[in-house]
């Protein structure tokens, strides 16, 4: 971990409430006058769209294990940790972005699912920003974990994971269910080893639990809303952390364990903005002294 160039990751995956995540980090950013240097977890993916249909089709060749963007087959470990640690050394290092669509695409005249050419980040950031999968991976030949400072993890409970990727996929992307289910059968190895381990070792874990029922989840109509949900807060180390003004603050929130507290998923935002920003602006003051 570096104290001159902070560097801030959040990892997890869809359906976590990824939107009110990325709002309350720019909320931080922009209220607190930090300039953050945004890293996008899908640039380092190991093979652009067309290329990641065909490395998948050959490795289910034979029966063989097939990969995923969940893996290290198909990232780019290694790149992400030389990132963080350069970062966190100069403030500096190489990173791209990821073309979702038309739009993203457009300005780079390029085809949607490929990537932009390796470049520096520009100097004067306060911090390096990361969210994507795999801000805490480690794997046999890199540890990405190791240079962050902050790190956080924002996860479903995976029931709710699938409700938001079957709804996704087959709503607005044309698959049908039976592919979406393919899809996370394929997934589920890397899941395993390589996803769910991250979580023991954030330093927060925000983990949104719905309180409508997901028992089924090829079945299910809709996506359960925040304020269908409860949100577990679990920290590494308690100490430091104020808990009663946070339960005064929170309305409705209670201590479930004494590293634990649970807030209603309307206030998620909220939480976030009051537990992170301290540490935020306590890491950044720290770089600069």
């Amino acid at each position: 971990m570096s104290q001159k160039h902070p560097v801030i990751a959040v990892t997890g995956s869809s359906g976590a409430g990824t939107s009110t995540v990325k709002n309350s980090f720019e909320h931080i950013f922009r209220r607190e006058r930090l300039t953050a240097a945004v890293v996008e977890g899908d640039s380092f993916h190991r093979y652009d769209r067309e290329a990641m249909k065909q490395a998948v089709a050959d490795s289910e060749k034979d029966n063989g294990r097939p990969i995923s963007h969940f893996g290290p087959e198909a990232n780019e470990f290694d790149k992400l940790e030389t990132l963080f640690r350069e970062y966190g050394e100069s403030g500096s290092g190489q990173t791209r972005l990821y073309l979702h669509n038309d739009e993203e695409a457009a300005p780079w005249q390029q085809k949607p699912g490929t990537f932009t050419p390796w470049a520096p980040i520009a100097p004067g950031s306060d911090l390096l920003f990361y969210e994507g999968l795999h801000g805490g991976a480690a794997s046999d030949t890199a540890n990405v974990a190791k240079y962050v400072d902050l790190l956080v993890g924002v996860v479903p409970i995976v029931n709710l994971e699938w409700i938001q990727k079957i709804f996704r996929d087959t709503s607005a992307r044309g698959y049908s269910a039976e592919a979406v289910t393919h899809t996370i059968l394929r997934r589920m190895h890397d899941y395993v080893h390589y996803i769910t381990p991250q979580f023991s070792r954030t330093h927060i874990n925000f983990q949104r639990v719905p309180t409508v029922d997901t028992s089924n989840p090829f079945i299910a109509r809709d996506i359960p809303t925040l304020d269908e949900s409860m949100v577990v807060i679990r920290f590494r180390d308690p100490s430091g952390i104020d808990f009663s003004s946070l339960l005064s603050m929170i309305h409705d929130s209670f201590m479930s364990r004494r590293n634990t507290i649970v807030v209603p998923g309307g206030k998620m935002g909220m939480a976030i903005e009051l537990i992170l920003a301290p540490l935020i602006l306590e890491i950044v003051k720290n770089s600069k002294a």
